[in-house]
């Protein structure tokens, strides 16, 4: 579609120029009219400014969106649309307030969209990875409803939500992953510098060793020459498991695995419902239809085990079934919640239980995040008492055979 350059005055007699897309500069007129602007003069923007403007904004290392930018966007967007400030002029003003260059392009282009005529879900819907499919739904109901501000409250509400959940599971896994670094530190150190010291004393006694001295014999040989057939094996199976996740049936196979696994999956679990929940009851107190709702809060989970079994509760409900079917068929939620459902579909507040669930297993959730490190304690000691176990009965078992055989003599 051919751009156009254009000059116009605003209610105030000030001059605005610009560039609008449009099949025709009548049509650009039309949309200048609309925003409340007299065309003074329009004329085709030449194809070398609309090449430069395209080959400046391409760059070989953009900064991404952070979820903290989408966070205050999103926060500015209410305060400024509840004061009463037009749309334009907001926008206008938040792109020379963003720091990140990249969140101020966003914002600039879905300024020049509005002004070519686009909606506002529309022209966020240019920017897939800024924007998510949950948010641009929630952006369609604000424009449908005529409470784009609240609408943009309660999307500031949930990334924080977001926010706040991932760095709850980073200071939870601090301690633990410090401890399992830490852990493989001691291993390669003593296999390659600690063992091959103890081999050489070894191999004077002229006897037979324990089964568990050679096996740590074995082992630090193959550390110590074949270290780069090691780095190798470990690169390999790095790759392979990034992609087996990368594609649609191994990152489904992944996150059931995931659920099992013992401490962290309940947490997963009450997380990734936890998300559903507050996702699915902002979108029915916001006005979104059923089915909508549920597609919605499917792609907020973070799970995509999880996410396949809303997609089937949102295929039960099309067939006909009550929520509360689709939700015990669904086979993840446990009965307290089942209950609650079924209040909620027999009082008509289904938003209201749903919020409650959510805030259930977040308190939940807070609480097993809490508690992780003290979970996950024991089996470090463990893993460290049998690896002192084995470096022990390895090491010391033949000095002490050596031990024996000189009091014998």
């Amino acid at each position: 579609m051919p751009a156009f350059a254009y000059k116009a005055r605003d209610g105030g007699s000030r001059l605005v120029e610009g560039v609008l897309e449009g099949a025709t500069s009548g049509a650009v007129v039309d949309v200048l009219r609309g925003q409340g602007l007299t065309p003074v003069e329009i004329k085709e923007a030449p194809a070398k400014t609309r090449e430069k403007a395209a080959s400046f904004n391409v760059t070989l290392f953009k900064q991404r969106v952070s979820h903290i930018d989408l966070l205050l966007f999103s926060r500015q967007m209410h305060t400024l649309l509840k004061a009463g400030v037009p749309i334009m002029r907001a926008l206008s003003g938040l792109q020379d307030a963003a720091i990140n260059p990249e969140m101020k392009r966003v914002i600039g282009e879905i300024r020049e969209s509005l002004e070519a005529g686009r909606e506002l879900s529309q022209a966020m819907a240019r920017h897939p990875r800024v924007f998510s499919p949950f948010y641009l739904s929630m952006v369609r109901v604000g424009e449908a409803t005529g409470l784009l501000e609240e609408i943009f409250l309660r999307l500031f509400e949930h990334l924080e939500f977001e926010r706040y959940m991932r760095e709850q599971v980073k200071s939870a896994l601090r301690y633990p992953m410090f401890v399992v670094l830490a852990m493989a530190v001691a291993i390669v150190v003593v296999n390659i510098w600690v063992i091959p010291a103890f081999a050489k004393v070894f191999a004077g006694f002229g006897a037979e060793l324990p089964l568990m001295t050679r096996v740590l014999l074995g082992f630090s040989n193959f550390m110590v020459n074949y270290w780069p057939a090691l780095i190798g094996i470990v690169a390999v199976a790095v790759g392979a498991f990034r992609a087996w996740v990368g594609t649609t049936r191994g990152r489904y196979d992944w996150d059931r695995i995931a659920l099992r696994i013992p401490i962290a999956g309940k947490i997963l679990h009450k997380a990734a419902l936890s998300r559903f929940a507050r996702s699915f009851s902002l979108g029915i107190r916001s006005g979104v239809p059923v089915m909508q709702a549920l597609s919605n809060s499917a792609q907020t989970v973070d799970n995509a085990y999880v996410s396949r079994c809303i997609e089937g509760m949102r295929e039960n409900v099309e067939r006909g079934e009550s929520l509360l079917r689709a939700t015990i068929s669904s086979g993840i939620f446990t009965p307290v919640v089942l209950q609650m459902v079924a209040v909620g579909e027999e009082s008509g507040a289904v938003d209201d239980m749903m919020e409650e669930i959510g805030d259930m297993y977040r308190q939940e959730v807070e609480y097993e995040l809490k508690t992780l490190s003290q979970q996950i304690e024991p089996i470090l000691i463990v893993l460290l008492g049998i690896m002192v176990l084995i470096l022990a009965l390895g090491i010391f078992l033949p000095m002490w055979d050596l031990g024996k055989v000189a009091i014998k003599r």
